[in-house]
């Protein structure tokens, strides 16, 4: 059985751009990237808190350090700048993948600086 699981996530980041005339996809500063475990053109899931909109897309690489966070295409009619959005990165794994997951938070502040990056382990809460 393959079950749907999140390996990274970038929490709250805030959208800087919305590019309507660009291809598709968003584009994030490739620090946080690497940091939540997105590979270029990886599919990633973008969630507005403002709205509650959620978009599925490819991830594509910004220069490290821009604290970009550009929603590409017809994303960019739901999502504007100044949103708060978390992007989560999802792979269908197997349950011995799954025995090995250790999901990356990255926490960031309202510039995109990383502020914290968190490894969690997979556990049953305590009865």
């Amino acid at each position: 059985m393959q079950r749907l699981m999140c390996k990274g996530k970038i929490h709250r980041a805030v959208v800087t751009e919305a590019d309507l005339d660009y291809v598709g996809s968003i584009t994030i500063d490739s620090k946080l990237m690497k940091e939540a475990n997105i590979k270029p053109y990886e599919m990633v899931q973008i969630t507005s808190l403002r709205n509650a909109t959620r978009w599925k897309t490819y991830a594509l690489p910004a220069p490290e350090g821009t604290g970009e966070i550009c929603l590409n295409g017809p994303p960019a009619h739901l999502f504007s700048p100044g949103d708060i959005v978390i992007i989560l990165s999802l792979a269908q794994m197997s349950e011995e993948e799954i025995e090995t997951l250790h999901p990356r938070v990255v926490f960031v502040n309202e510039k995109n600086e990383i502020t914290t990056v968190e490894e969690h382990d997979l556990h049953w809460p305590e009865s």
